[in-house]
C-alpha cells in the first residue's frame, strides 16, 4: 500500500519533472525530456513568486493566532472546571470537519450585504466591503480565510498543549510562585519554554499546511479577488497550493511537478532553519 500510493507517485512526480507530457492518451510513454525547463520556468514565473509570498504571509497569519488561541484554551480548559471533557470535544469537533465545507460555511457568512457579519457590522464598517464582503475585497480576503482556518484547527493545539501543561511538574510551579513568579512572567519564564516542544510542532505543522492549503482556498475565494501586482493581475489569495492546482487542471503536469518538488524543498527548509533555531 506504501509503495503503490505514496513512495511510486512521489519518484515518478518527481521523474515527470524533468519532462513535458506530448501525448495524454499515453502518459507513461508520450514524454518529451525538457530537463530542467519545468524547473527554470516555475522560478521565472511571477505568479509563482507572488504565490510563495502570499503562502508566507498566510503563514505567520495562521500560526501565531493558532498558538495563541490554542494555549489560551489550553490554559484555562487545564483549570478544574465543571464539563471540561466537554468543552474539549466541542473545540476539537471542527477540526474533524473536511477543509472545503468549513470554506463554504465561512463564505456564507463573510458574504456582502447579506451575509451575517456584515449585517452585524454595517454600523462600523465602509460601504465598499459592505457591498462585496470579506471576501471579496483585497485587503480582508485573506485575514478573513485565516480565521476561519485558526477557529477550525484550534481544536487540535488545544489538545495538544493541555496535555503538555498537565505534564509539567507541580514542583515547578510551586518554586515559580515561592519566587515571585505570577501572571505574565510565570507564562513567559516557566509556562511558555516547558511547552516549547509543541509549539515547534505546531509551527512546523503550519508551514507544511500553509505551503500546501488549497481547499480552503478554492471553497472562499477562488484565488481571488484580482489585484495589479508587479504589473500584472495577480489573485490576492492565489497561494502557492492555487498556483499548483491550476498548472494540474491545464494538464502542465511536469511544470507542475516541478512547483510541487520546489514547495517541498522550501517547506524543508523552513522546517529545519526553525527547529535549529528553538534547539539552541
Amino acid at each position: 500500500m506504501f509503495f503503490v500510493f505514496l513512495l511510486l507517485p512521489f519518484f515518478y512526480a518527481f521523474y515527470l519533472s524533468f519532462f513535458k507530457i506530448t501525448d495524454f492518451s499515453n502518459i507513461f510513454g508520450g514524454l518529451e525530456f525538457v530537463g530542467f525547463k519545468n524547473y527554470l520556468y516555475v522560478f521565472k514565473d511571477k505568479e509563482f513568486i507572488y504565490s510563495i509570498l502570499l503562502s508566507l504571509k498566510y503563514a505567520l497569519l495562521m500560526i501565531p493566532l493558532n498558538i495563541i488561541l490554542s494555549i489560551i484554551l489550553a490554559m484555562a480548559l487545564k483549570e478544574d472546571i465543571k464539563l471540561n471533557r466537554v468543552y474539549r470535544t466541542l473545540f476539537f469537533m471542527p477540526f474533524v470537519l473536511d477543509t472545503f465545507v468549513v470554506g463554504v460555511v465561512w463564505t456564507i457568512l463573510y458574504a456582502g450585504r447579506y451575509g451575517f457579519l456584515v449585517q452585524l457590522l454595517k454600523p462600523i464598517i465602509p460601504e465598499s466591503l459592505y457591498n462585496t464582503g470579506f471576501l471579496g475585497n483585497a485587503s480582508t480576503a485573506m485575514p478573513a480565510v485565516v480565521l476561519a482556518v485558526a477557529l477550525k484547527n484550534v481544536g487540535f493545539g488545544t489538545i495538544l498543549y493541555t496535555a503538555s501543561l498537565n505534564n509539567i511538574s507541580a514542583d515547578i510551579e510551586d518554586a515559580a510562585k515561592i519566587d515571585g513568579a505570577r501572571g505574565f512572567k510565570k507564562f513567559f519564564s516557566i509556562t511558555f519554554p516547558l511547552v516549547k516542544n509543541t509549539t515547534t510542532f505546531l509551527v512546523i505543522t503550519g508551514v507544511i499546511g500553509a505551503f500546501s492549503a488549497f481547499s480552503e482556498f478554492f471553497a472562499m475565494t477562488g484565488g481571488g479577488p484580482i489585484v495589479e501586482k508587479w504589473g500584472e493581475p495577480l489573485g490576492a489569495t492565489k497561494v502557492a497550493g492555487y498556483y499548483l492546482y491550476n498548472h494540474i487542471t491545464n494538464l502542465r503536469l511536469g511544470i507542475a511537478s516541478a512547483t510541487s518538488f520546489v514547495l517541498l524543498v522550501l517547506t524543508l527548509v523552513i522546517s529545519i532553519i526553525y527547529s535549529r533555531a528553538t534547539r539552541e
